[in-house]
């Protein structure tokens, strides 16, 4: 089966390039952009060998699994460009709900329940299923921004900081091909609703409604110390805000995040 775009993302004017293996699909979005494309394009593989995750990490993508990378080029402030992974992570779990109930109707069982983790995870009974990753580059006077979204559908890496979990480790036996086509379809939804940051106060409803660990213990590693406290909501630039023990409400703009009793491992 090859890639092919949903009906939706084609109507929309989308493009697609679909590599057999690559580097990395934001490399490639990133290069195509420096060279004059404009977008609005995915880019996508079923085994990509040199991706980067948040904080530089490796991002490999075994064959089977899906690495996808879209292109948009737009007129927005980089503080603006970065709530569009709100944005990402809504037409993921959209796209996971969509293709899970088509698979638990063929096989007559159930399906998992998923859940956003901030900044951008998807997470399906509490481990990582996937990760979201945006890049921005400045082209003439527009922002190329990249989202970069990574699913663990035939296989999971280990030693994540968040245990990590694929999706025919769950029982939803679908390929990668399937995925992506019903996951551009509802990327045109949500980045529609997000319109250049100026719908992102309904990203931002949508999103805590579906929210991992909402009201929650939290201890986020921001690089240089931890914070302890409730996980109390995002505000409206996309930044988490911690109640201290104190009362203090305090916002987060970037940090690994330990929910529940993982928050006490992740505090030591």
């Amino acid at each position: 089966m090859a890639f092919a775009l949903g009906p939706r993302a084609s109507s929309a004017g989308y493009k697609l390039a679909a590599f057999e293996r690559t580097g990395s699909t934001n490399t490639e979005a990133i290069e195509r952009a420096r060279s004059g494309e404009r977008g609005p394009m995915w880019f996508v593989t079923s085994e990509q060998t040199a991706g980067r995750g948040r904080r530089q990490r490796a991002w490999i993508a075994p064959k089977g699994n899906l690495a996808a990378s879209v292109l948009e080029v737009l007129d927005v402030a980089p503080s603006v460009a970065a709530t569009i992974g709100f944005a990402a992570g809504l037409a993921e779990e959209a796209a996971l709900e969509k293709v899970s109930l088509e698979a638990a109707l063929r096989l007559g069982e159930g399906r998992p329940r998923y859940a956003l983790k901030w900044p951008n995870d998807v997470l399906a009974g509490g481990k990582k299923l996937v990760g979201i990753g945006l890049e921005a580059e400045a082209i003439g006077e527009r922002l190329a921004i990249v989202v970069g979204i990574g699913t663990n559908v035939v296989a999971a890496p280990e030693g994540t900081p968040t245990p990590a979990v694929s999706l025919a480790a769950l029982g939803v036996q679908i390929s990668a091909e399937e995925l992506f086509s019903a996951l551009s379809d509802a990327w045109v939804e949500f980045r529609g609703i997000w319109d250049n940051g100026r719908g992102f106060a309904e990203i931002r409803k949508l999103w805590l409604e579906r929210a991992a660990g909402l009201g929650e213990r939290v201890a986020i590693h921001t690089g240089v110390t931890t914070l302890e406290g409730i996980f109390d909501t995002i505000d409206d630039t996309g930044c988490l805000i911690v109640r201290t023990a104190e009362g203090r409400r305090v916002p987060v703009a970037a940090g690994e995040v330990f929910f529940g009793t993982a928050a006490s491992v992740g505090a030591a």
